[in-house]
């Protein structure tokens, strides 16, 4: 390899591993994967089927690891058509993490009141038709890698911004640990993109910056799925708590009305 190592049309040069390009890059997004796929089997086994967030929470397990699956391809073999793939699967993954955010933060599943039913099929529309443009552009204009990870990172700005102000707004409301992960996993992911500034020269061939910052996103998916979980629960047990109490003041009224319907009988009796 020449000394001193040197990009071709900005891409470094790997030592290939059984016709595999970037070794380190496919592992770990390969553990990218595993955590997905982890994390759907958690969504599905503790958190019941009626809760109204769960197929949102499912959809995202499967375009993650589905947007983890053409990155392993694409960094096992560079082409067009994998380059593509692996483009368009991660701004899939991105742009669904926006649209589901505010579906979780306002509560646009709720159908009361009607207007959150409105609003969440124009977020869908919105999201659909602004995922339709961003490939269109992209194929039919022009493959833009400046435009591409502009928009990435605009859509994943946001999203963070939105989720760690819900992380202060429920940690102080909960006074609980887990309220506040969603905040800590914005910093983490934050800390891992700082990564791709680096952009060295791959250590023995094997280890660049973009490696790394496939492998800083492991941990945090698999803490993101933990929270969705205790979110999840929390949710449901405050439910649960609502519709106890109001089955305990049906229960209350009902037995103060036949109270005073007998005091009434025992002091007029005519009135039986």
């Amino acid at each position: 390899m020449l000394s001193p190592v040197v990009q071709y049309h900005g891409k470094w040069p790997f030592h290939r591993i059984l016709g595999v390009q970037e070794p380190c890059s496919v592992f770990f997004s390969l553990l990218n994967l595993l955590a997905h796929r982890q994390g759907l089997s958690q969504i599905k086994e503790r958190i019941p089927s009626s809760y109204p967030l769960r197929k949102y929470y499912t959809l995202f397990g499967y375009i993650g690891t589905a947007s983890w699956v053409f990155s392993m391809i694409f960094h096992t073999r560079d082409f067009v058509i994998t380059e593509k793939l692996d483009y368009f699967a991660a701004g899939a993954s991105v742009l669904y993490g926006l649209y589901y955010t505010p579906v979780r933060i306002f509560r646009l599943d709720q159908r009361k009141p009607p207007v959150r039913s409105t609003l969440l099929r124009l977020w869908t529309l919105t999201c659909v038709v602004l995922y339709i443009a961003h490939v269109s552009y992209l194929t039919l204009w022009r493959w833009d890698y400046t435009y591409n990870m502009a928009a990435n990172v605009v859509v994943g700005v946001v999203q963070n911004v939105l989720w760690s102000s819900f992380s202060v707004k429920r940690y102080r409301k909960l006074k609980k640990p887990w309220a506040a992960w969603p905040g800590m996993i914005v910093a983490w992911i934050i800390l891992a993109m700082s990564l791709e500034l680096l952009d060295f020269a791959p250590f023995k061939g094997l280890l660049d910056a973009h490696s790394l910052w496939h492998l800083g996103t492991v941990g945090p998916t698999i803490w993101w799925y933990n929270f969705l979980v205790k979110d999840a629960q929390q949710d449901i047990a405050a439910l649960q708590a609502v519709e106890s109490y109001s089955t305990y003041r049906s229960l209350h009224d009902v037995m103060h009305a036949g109270d005073a319907h007998v005091e009434i009988i025992a002091t007029c009796p005519d009135a039986a």
